[in-house]
């Protein structure tokens, strides 16, 4: 997860642009902050339990590449050998089981590269969904009338970041209070249900 990827970003492009109809010339100080988004989602407790699981999951891919790899070696070094004893017949079925060998290794390395970069899209369309929220929240909190990516500044004060209090708020679980909320209100329809029923009996 070394850097973001691009459709990643999209899912923050609504917050690196104004909450409101002011423009950053008409902005005070006061009204305009940053937010250094690559180093938020690396920061967040969710954001090292996802590295650490692709860091696994990219672990556990590599052995099997390793293993395909050792055994395409041991084939080339064992055509090398016999080759000039070899009939024609049969080295040119030496070399096309190679050839498919070393395919399924490519074959194989393609998919482990599309995989992880779809798992870390994944989890950085979620913790991007949170921070949304935080953003949000913060910026209305605070009187912000407008939040920047770090990315698109050329300079800014640094008491105007506050990717610290996103990644503070974000760790308390503030971006998950509004899915959680919905969840114990059924609960307390079902409980009540319950009670009711009870009661009629």
């Amino acid at each position: 997860m070394r850097r973001l990827t691009a459709l990643g970003l999209k899912a923050l492009l609504a917050l690196s642009v104004c909450f409101s109809a002011l423009t950053p010339s008409l902005a005070s100080a006061e009204d305009l902050v940053y937010v250094d988004l690559q180093r938020a989602v690396f920061e967040v407790e969710d954001g090292k339990a996802a590295k650490n699981r692709l860091e696994t999951m990219k672990s556990s891919r590599q052995k099997a590449l390793d293993a395909k790899q050792t055994e395409l070696k041991k084939l080339q070094e064992s055509f090398e050998k016999q080759q000039q004893f070899l009939s024609a017949e049969v080295k040119q079925k030496k070399e096309l089981e190679f050839r498919t060998k070393l395919g399924e290794l490519q074959a194989t390395y393609a998919k482990l590269q599309r995989e992880l970069a779809e798992e870390e899209m994944k989890i950085q369309q979620e913790i991007f969904g949170r921070m949304g929220a935080i953003l949000e929240k913060i910026a209305q909190d605070s009187g912000y009338k407008m939040i920047i990516r770090k990315e698109s500044l050329l300079w800014a004060p640094p008491h105007l970041d506050i990717t610290n209090e996103v990644i503070r708020r974000y760790n308390m679980g503030s971006g998950a209070k509004g899915k959680a909320a919905p969840k114990k209100g059924k609960g307390k329809g079902k409980g009540k249900g319950k009670s009711r029923a009870k009661k009629r009996k």
